[in-house]
Parts: structure tokens; sequence; C-alpha cells
């Protein structure tokens, strides 16, 4: 009896033994087919995965492409723009300006200086700057000076806009060498051009008397010349009509005719000058009167953008 239940018991022992070895093998077999089948065959998942990432790669591709079109159109473009400053103007362009890293190499420095060197720095603007006030200072109270010795005779020098320009928006093409509009080359621009509509009303700058009216100066259509007695003359060109006549007395601000398209005139405008001692100086440095310093900084800026003249 002994003997038969210890065969048992080693029968089952075989057995269990047996199970767990086909058991290891089978667990063995269904790692391998799962690693090779990960290696040969992609899950949905993967699947998608995959083309997603295909898709980006093609597009990335596309991308450089059009990237790279785009940067030789943009280098094109540059250099053509840099052939023209140079031909027309013996510039460069404002933006190859700010290529140079000049800035960037300052600003490096500046972070690698000790608090005390940065303090030296500092205190050298401030005294500079304070050299400024004064001197700026100085001349305000000179110039208040003159102009309390000049009393009613500031009222014949030319201070204000021949056109309403409180937006400063009209301003087409100021003095200097400028693209003359019919010829394509460059000419001495003796004036300021308003790019205003005709029949627009145009005003006396300041106190004088009207010396000319005229048809015939040099290309500029119907113009009217007003004598301020001080050495000071100015001119308004291209009119439609004047309102005024030779002779007559006029005052800072009065209307003396309306703008409009006549004499050599590319489109309706205003071109007008300001003469002092014979010699035509920049309209722009009359304008004090009705402006602030923050808008006559902005109208500088203004002037410096219209490379072609009306006229």
């Amino acid at each position: 009896m002994s003997k038969t239940k210890g065969e048992r018991d080693h029968k089952r022992r075989r057995r269990l033994l047996r199970l767990l070895l086909n058991l290891f093998v089978w667990i063995g077999v269904a790692v391998i087919y799962y690693v090779l089948f990960s290696i040969f065959f992609d899950t949905p998942i993967e699947h998608e995965i995959r083309k997603s990432n295909r898709e980006m790669t093609r597009e990335y591709e596309r991308l450089s492409r059009s990237y790279d079109s785009v940067m030789t159109v943009l280098d094109n473009v540059r250099e053509r723009d840099e052939n023209i400053y140079g031909m027309l103007f013996e510039s460069v362009p404002y933006t190859s300006l700010h290529e140079d890293d000049e800035q960037w190499r300052d600003a490096d420095k500046l972070l690698t200086m000790s608090n005390n060197e940065l303090a030296g720095i500092y205190f050298d603007g401030l005294r500079s700057l304070e050299a400024t006030v004064t001197k700026v200072t100085n001349n305000f109270k000179s110039l208040e000076s003159n102009m309390t010795t000049l009393g009613r005779d500031l009222n014949n020098i030319p201070a204000i806009q021949p056109v309403n320009n409180s937006d400063l928006t009209k301003l087409a093409a100021s003095y200097g060498m400028r693209i003359h509009p019919f010829y394509r080359t460059m000419a001495s621009h003796q004036g300021v051009d308003y790019a205003v509509p005709e029949q627009t009303r145009v005003y006396a700058t300041a106190d004088g008397t009207v010396d000319d009216i005229s048809n015939s100066a040099y290309g500029k259509g119907l113009c009217v010349t007003i004598n301020h007695g001080n050495g000071y003359r100015t001119l308004y060109g291209h009119l439609d009509k004047s309102v005024v006549k030779k002779g007559a007395r006029v005052r800072r601000g009065d209307i003396i005719g309306h703008s409009g398209n006549t004499g050599l005139s590319f489109m309706p405008h205003l071109h007008y000058e300001v003469v002092y001692n014979g010699r035509r100086v920049d309209p722009i440095n009359y304008f004090f009167y009705e402006m602030t310093p923050e808008s006559y900084v902005k109208l500088l800026d203004i002037a410096q953008i219209g490379m072609q003249s009306l006229d």
C-alpha cells in the first residue's frame, strides 16, 4: 500500500513538472513570436504612427524647399536693393545697417563689466547729458532774447505749414536731391511737396506783401510769391487759382489760393519754397510755430522716406 501511494505521488510530481515545463515552453514560444511579430509586422497604432511620421517628413522636406526658395528670392531682392541705393543714392539701405553686430558686441561687453565700471559709464553719460541740457537752456534763453528783440517782426518769418497738415500725412517730398518724376534722374529739389487734392486751401506762412503772381516760374505752373520784408520770400507753386493780387498785404494764415496741377506737375500737389537772402533753404526748419518737438522729429523721419519729387 505504501509503495503504491509513493508511486502515485511520484507520478503526480512528474505530471506537475511536465505541465510547468510545457507552460514555460509555451511562454517562451509566445515571447519569441511576439518579438518576431513586432519586428516584421506593425500593430494598428504603430502603423498609424509610422504613417504620420512619413507625412510629417514629406511636409518638412516641402517646407524646407519652400524656405530655400524664399531665401533665394530675398537675397536677390536685397542685392537689387543695395545696387539701386549704390547707383542712385551712393548709400546702403537702412535695413543693411542693422546687419552689423556692433551693437550686440557692445551689449556683450557691458555684461562682462564690473559694477564700478558700469557706474563710471553711467556717470560719464549723466555729465554729458547735463552739459547738453545746459547748452540747450542757454540756446533757449538766447532765442527768447532774440524773439523779444524782434517783437512784431516775428510775424514776418515763415513759421507754419502752407496747408493743413496737422496729422503729418500730406508731406510727399522734402528738400534735397530727389528723383525727378519725368526725367527719372537725381535732381535738386528746392522745396517741399504736399500731396493734396485740387482746390485745397493754401495759406500764407508769414506776414508780407504779394510780390509776384506768375505762370512761368520754371515749370511750377501758377505761382504766388510773397516778400516778407526781412530777407525772406516764400513761393507757392502749381496752384489752380490765386485769391490775392500783386501788391496785396497778407498776414500769416490768410488764404492766398487753392492748390492745383498746373505746370510741370506729376500729380495734384503744392510745391512750397522758402528763400532767405536769395538762397533757397529747407522749409521744414520753418514749421516751428505750430509743431511740438515730437511732431517735428516725426516730420523729419517722414521727409526721409519720399525719394521722388512731384515736380
